[in-house]
């Protein structure tokens, strides 16, 4: 055998093991905020398990699709201002802005700020959602998701408005065009004839050979020759982006002339495209979904200060304009490495090779199982003032009823087992009621001394001991008043057997006390449970008829939490009936051995004081 102190050097260490390993665990599952129910881990993979990118990305908006296949839109807030983004340390909160967000047909686009991506490398976020408090307000940051070096982006969100720039600059458009349901949330829809006019601005001013980005997604309609993307002229050059029979080019113009890049294979109609033009000192490469397409260009860019034309060639009107829709316009005052570029096409194309990139993770869920998104939350959420009340009721009960159970349990097992000490005991004070017969009632009332103070004092709790008590009293009396003879009458037995029968009444009425409180939750707490059912269906019914909303999602939440009354009231009575029947078994049991030794005990003082 091991010495105490060694024993407890081992037991000091498991302790210290076991804290270890709680704190690695907690460290590796650290939960950001715990308001928040959900989380989901989102992995950028630019190796070769995921895309593999070569060139550098730097910071990047990322673009989170979700949809309800790996999102629960229900748990959320309806317009989503319950999501956030934090970084791999769990406690860096990334600015976000959200596109759109539709929880009828659960499909929402957010747009977050992923500082410092590396090419062959994984990078982790987390996104968050589930928290329906106060503390989810909407936090939206659009100009925070991008660099300082963004200067225009348009989502094309806005329906029957001029457009709105995200990145902060205020770069408004100046008259509205068309939208339809497009890649990315709703785009523009060009027919060639109308162009969207830009204003010019010190934000869109563009130097000459000095670094810039444009960058859309483009879907034509029909392929046409020198069909404009992207215009804009100036008294020293122009710019323009545009399609030439499906052959993506952009072409400069300056004190040189125009020049215009390469051709190379052109693209379908109706097929989306990332097109991006990169300008560097001296040079302007085209990139087609991500890569350079025909060769760079050798030309800088002319000084830039007019309004833009987007769809067509404004203000001359020479050339056709762009037939089809258009996505995610995008301008930098800055150029974009290979990297970000093949990055923005990648992850904003919703392909495979999007998921494969972007990897979203399953739901994670915080430990208590009343959180907002799981299924007891939303029930709890989902009910009614009435269903608390029926429900608040019903705890009450099944705490009454837990209680009864266990006092009467423990009381019974108590009794039991002072039952036995004390029939084991008056099995010798009964073979000659010496004890009795002695006239000593103190030893008659600790069973002749055969029992120590401990067995005496569980036997005391026995309802058999206070009939014995209680008969030993009533033999003492009689015997002080009889001759010396010591001999009971017929009558004196009989009024010793009444006194006897009467304990036992008392005695089975203290085994019986409380058990009405379970007869009570059996029959009361289905009902109870079931009165909060129906009226809380009708609650529902009312408000869907008041509202005028018909779905499964407007239904189902309120008679899920509806039935949860019904099983409140349930779990109430099935334990209460359990309970109740085996407590009675063993009541009826210890009432028979009651009258089993009030017959006994008689039948002792018959035999052991009749006339000699």
């Amino acid at each position: 055998m091991q010495p105490i102190h060694a024993k407890s050097s081992i037991f000091h260490r498991l302790l210290l093991g076991a804290a270890a390993i709680l704190l690695l665990t907690g460290n590796a599952n650290a939960w950001w905020n715990s308001d928040w129910s959900i989380r989901k881990k989102i992995v950028i993979d630019t190796t070769s398990t995921g895309v593999p990118i070569d060139g550098a990305i730097g910071t990047a908006p990322v673009l989170i699709r979700l949809h309800d296949g790996i999102f629960a839109f229900d748990a959320a807030k309806d317009d989503g201002s319950d999501i956030r983004f934090v970084a791999s340390d769990d406690k860096t909160l990334l600015s976000y802005h959200i596109e759109s967000f539709d929880n009828l047909m659960n499909e929402a686009f957010v747009w977050v700020k992923v500082p410092d991506l590396k090419p062959g490398a994984q990078t982790t976020i987390y996104m968050y959602y589930g928290n329906a408090g106060n503390s989810a307000v909407k936090v939206d940051d659009p100009k925070g998701t991008y660099d300082s070096s963004t200067v225009l982006v348009y989502h094309f969100a806005e329906k029957n408005a001029v457009f709105v720039d995200s990145s902060g600059n205020s770069n408004a458009s100046k008259n509205q065009v068309a939208t339809t349901d497009s890649l990315i949330g709703s785009g523009l829809r060009l027919t060639g004839h109308v162009a969207l006019t830009i204003p010019a601005s010190p934000s869109l001013e563009v130097f000459a050979n000095t670094g810039w980005t444009w960058s859309a997604w483009i879907k034509p309609a029909a392929l046409a020759p020198n069909s404009i993307l992207f215009s804009r002229k100036d008294t020293g050059g122009s710019l323009v982006i545009g399609l030439d029979n499906g052959v993506p080019f952009v072409e400069v113009g300056g004190a040189n002339g125009v020049v215009r890049s390469a051709a190379a294979a052109p693209i379908a109609a109706s097929t989306w495209h990332h097109l991006a033009v990169v300008a560097a000192p001296g040079k302007i490469t085209l990139y087609l979904d991500g890569d350079p397409y025909g060769g760079p260009l050798s030309a800088a860019l002319p000084q830039l200060n007019t309004d833009i034309s987007i769809g067509a060639d404004v203000p001359d009107g020479k050339r056709p304009g762009f037939s089809g829709e258009m996505d995610e316009l995008e301008i930098s005052k800055v150029a974009r490495d290979d990297g970000f570029i093949k990055f923005a096409s990648i992850t904003q194309g919703g392909t495979d090779a999007s998921n494969k990139l972007l990897v979203i993770g399953a739901d994670e869920q915080t430990s208590t199982w009343l959180s907002g998104n799981s299924t007891f939350g939303i029930l709890i959420r989902s009910l009614t003032p009435d269903g608390w009340a029926v429900i608040c009721l019903l705890a009450i009960m099944a705490v009454v009823s837990w209680t009864v159970m266990i006092t009467k349990a423990s009381f019974l097992n108590k009794n039991s087992a002072g039952s036995g000490h004390f029939l084991k005991a008056w099995r010798h004070v009964g073979n000659d009621l010496t004890v009795l017969d002695g006239g000593d009632l103190e030893s008659a009332k600790s069973l002749g001394g055969r029992v120590d103070k401990k067995t005496l004092k569980l036997c005391r709790n026995a309802c058999i001991y206070q009939i014995y008590h209680t008969g030993v009293e009533e033999v003492r009396h009689r015997m002080s008043s009889a001759d010396s003879a010591r001999v009971l009458s017929p009558q004196s037995i009989q009024a010793i057997r009444a006194s006897l029968d009467t304990v036992t009444i008392r005695e089975t009425q203290k085994l019986q006390k409380l058990m009405v409180f379970l007869t009570i939750a059996i029959s009361g707490g289905p009902f109870l449970g079931l009165l909060g059912t129906v009226v809380g269906v009708m609650i529902t019914f009312a408000a869907i008829a008041a509202a005028g909303d018909v779905n499964v999602n407007a239904i189902a939440p309120g008679i899920a939490a509806a039935l949860l009354a019904t099983v409140a009231g349930l779990s109430v009575a099935i334990p209460a009936l359990f309970g109740y029947n085996y407590l009675v078994s063993r009541i009826k049991d210890a009432i028979t051995d009651m009258h089993v030794f009030v017959d006994e005990f008689v039948t002792k003082c018959a035999e052991f004081y009749r006339p000699r």
